[in-house]
């Protein structure tokens, strides 16, 4: 993955897919921020989306753009969502990882007992 300036990180750690909101899941943390360039003062930033359907897109595209355009030295910033590349959760950022609770294939945990019983103690 691309290294995301930590600028724009910070900027967009305060923007948050509405689907992970309450759980206060950034954009970032989700590993949606695929990359983040500037030239001349505009800025260009690539997002992935979890789902191609996702019915709030256009708002965080909205949103990205404008934390960035806030930000000092940015005149302009164009956001697109980028469909060469399939979002996945090994994008997510290990807290992000933690608080969704996404599980492996079945085929992955040859002693369920333990995965359980080890991931039961992390609740604690």
């Amino acid at each position: 993955m691309p290294e995301i300036p930590q600028w724009a990180s910070q900027a967009l750690s305060g923007v948050y897919d509405p689907c992970c909101r309450e759980k206060g899941i950034s954009v970032v943390e989700m590993g949606l921020v695929r990359s983040v360039e500037v030239e001349e003062g505009r800025a260009r930033v690539e997002l992935l989306l979890t789902s191609g359907w996702c019915p709030f897109a256009a708002r965080v595209l909205t949103e990205v753009r404008d934390r960035i355009e806030g930000q000092p030295g940015i005149r302009e910033a164009e956001v697109e969502i980028v469909w060469d590349e399939a979002w996945t959760v090994d994008r997510l950022s290990p807290r992000a990882a933690r608080l969704l609770r996404f599980l492996p294939a079945p085929a992955q945990v040859p002693d369920k007992a333990a995965y359980i019983r080890r991931n039961q103690a992390h609740d604690r």
